[in-house]
């Protein structure tokens, strides 16, 4: 008869959990994906020999040769439209966008082309081609180079849109995006390249980690609901809010398209009040859907509006002063307290 131990045992032998880096889990996402498929491609601007910008596709080229890492010129248009034709002749792209600014050339093969596909050809065609998208702020860059885009695409049906926070999630979302037979923007906030947390390398994708929404943080009062680069800042709120005497339950969307809209109803019909928080600007973005989706779904379960936490209505500004524009804990703190001021 086994015993508890030893199926304890037996279950962590059956798993590889390593600490990695945010970015060097995308690159094993990637990388494991390339292994169990030949038809997984990898390409961009430098991808190769270089290995990226952030270094996410280092050692990709030398381990599956340049027929599979491809350095493309530099036209975004060139890559998205080059991907499509090859997902229509059962290939796999995973194109990468070097910066968030750059992939506006782009915008009409996503937008007019990928993403109508499969409703075109009313459901005989599929084009599952993933677009790695770098973005939001927080590393000094110069203009172009700090973007948020997110609302641009989750606005065009027939695109899921994601954003990982955590490195394990990175892995999980890499390999589910690439697995999936729909065209996927996957946003990677490039301010968390270099944070680090376990992965689980020997787990399969978890059931729905392209649609689903997360609790990360347990509370009672008010519900912080952020995505990409902006769950690591609710949760360092939700730590002040504690220290206040202030319960802040914290949900990571992942998923901006579709969103799991039923997840964040039910947290704030637990606490009543919900702050929304993402670098985008806060007009016309995520947020204001979640903000309406909220209220039409949970309005009597409402004790306060919910509020809204983003980056201003104006142009992303110089690296001197983008810790003004990006939503901080203070912006937080003060949006939870005016909600508790109901």
């Amino acid at each position: 008869m086994t015993t508890t131990t030893e199926r304890t045992a037996q279950t962590t032998a059956q798993r590889d959990v390593q600490t990695l880096a945010f970015a060097k889990a995308l690159t094993l996402g990637m990388r494991n994906a390339m292994a169990e498929d030949p038809k997984v491609l990898v390409m961009g601007e430098d991808v190769g020999r270089l290995g990226g910008v952030f270094r996410v596709t280092d050692g990709l080229q030398a381990e599956f040769g340049e027929d599979r890492v491809v350095d493309t010129p530099l036209a975004e248009s060139g890559i998205v439209g080059t991907a499509i034709g090859l997902a229509l002749r059962g290939y796999r792209p995973v194109c990468e966008i070097q910066f968030d600014g750059f992939v506006f050339p782009a915008f009409d093969q996503i937008t007019t082309q990928l993403a109508k596909m499969h409703y075109r050809s009313r459901g005989k065609l599929t084009v599952p081609v993933v677009i790695r998208i770098p973005f939001g702020g927080g590393i000094g860059a110069v203009e172009h180079h700090s973007e948020s885009p997110e609302a641009l695409f989750a606005h065009t049906a027939g695109l899921r849109i994601v954003s990982p926070s955590t490195p394990h999630d990175a892995y999980d979302m890499m390999r589910a995006s690439i697995a999936s037979p729909d065209p996927v923007i996957f946003m990677e906030p490039k301010g968390r390249y270099w944070s680090k947390g376990a992965v689980d390398l020997a787990a399969p994708p978890a059931p729905g980690v392209l649609d689903t929404a997360r609790v990360v943080r347990s509370g009672t009062e008010v519900t912080l609901v952020a995505y990409g680069p902006t769950v690591a800042t609710a949760l360092k709120a939700a730590d002040a809010l504690a220290a206040e005497g202030t319960s802040a339950e914290v949900v990571d969307l992942r998923a901006i398209s579709p969103l799991d809209i039923p997840a964040v109803v039910a947290s704030v019909r637990r606490t009543g009040r919900c702050v929304v928080i993402h670098e985008a600007p806060s007009a016309h973005g995520i947020g204001a859907e979640v903000v309406s989706r909220v209220t039409e779904e949970a309005f009597h379960h409402l004790e306060a509006p919910v509020l809204r936490v983003g980056g201003f209505h104006a142009p992303y500004p110089v690296a001197k002063l983008e810790h003004d524009y990006l939503p901080s804990v203070d912006r937080i703190l003060d949006a939870v307290d005016r909600s508790l001021a109901y």
